[in-house]
């Protein structure tokens, strides 16, 4: 699926989702200054919802939910090349930016609606040809595959941020058969391993940089 995704403008938003297992919304929530690509880590504080009909930032729903997370080496060169474009977005779009500080937004600097992100998700399967999944499955492919690759089930439980162990244990039930008599691995290795799987061992390819709001390009999701 990463393959399909290449060049695409959210590559990288599907990068994270798929090798970190964050939910829709906090990817969608997730800013910058959580983001610590020199250290290799990353903070989920927040999560982005729709309340009453507008985009908001709301507080994860369990204490676990908020979490610090390793960022495979594997990643760090696409979320690099990914804030490169969008500080090239910023320029274009000269008084339009809106600055929200988030990492994923659209090419104005506002919020991400999770439905045109589910749009382009679908067409990537599409291209790829991959039946259609939810989004929330690329979650479930996360915790699905470092637990294949014999990742401990309590660090899957963080990664997730599940508060209690029988939780994780009883979504990926199908799974715990592959872990027994299996190696270890650690955690980022697993990871990049995971990454190479998909096809995206080298972070984001470049994309086409963004035409100037002066020749009428539209402010694309």
């Amino acid at each position: 699926m990463l393959h399909a995704a290449k060049g695409e403008r959210l590559e990288a938003r599907f990068t994270v989702a798929l090798t970190l297992g964050l939910c829709q919304g906090e990817t969608l929530g997730l800013r910058w200054q959580e983001v610590d690509l020199e250290a290799g880590d990353l903070r989920v504080r927040e999560a982005l919802q729709r309340v009453k009909g507008k985009l908001q930032l709301v507080e994860p729903k369990t204490p676990g939910s908020r979490r610090a997370l390793p960022v495979p080496p594997s990643v760090v060169p696409a979320l690099r090349e990914h804030r490169r474009n969008q500080l090239e977005e910023r320029l274009v779009a000269g008084p339009l930016w809106q600055d929200s500080g988030l990492v994923f937004t659209t090419t104005i600097g506002t919020p991400l609606d999770a439905t045109n992100v589910v749009r382009r998700y679908r067409a990537i399967l599409d291209r790829a040809g991959l039946p259609r999944m939810r989004y929330h499955d690329l979650r479930h492919a996360c915790a699905s595959l470092l637990l294949a690759q014999g990742v401990e089930l309590r660090t899957i439980m963080e990664i997730l941020g599940h508060s209690q162990l029988s939780t994780t244990a009883e979504v990926y039930a199908y799974v715990l058969p592959a872990l027994q008599g299996g190696r270890r691995e650690p955690y980022g290795g697993a990871l990049d391993r995971q990454l190479a799987r998909f096809g995206c061992s080298n972070g984001c390819s470049r994309r086409q940089k963004p035409r100037s709001s002066r020749t009428g390009a539209s402010h694309f999701p």
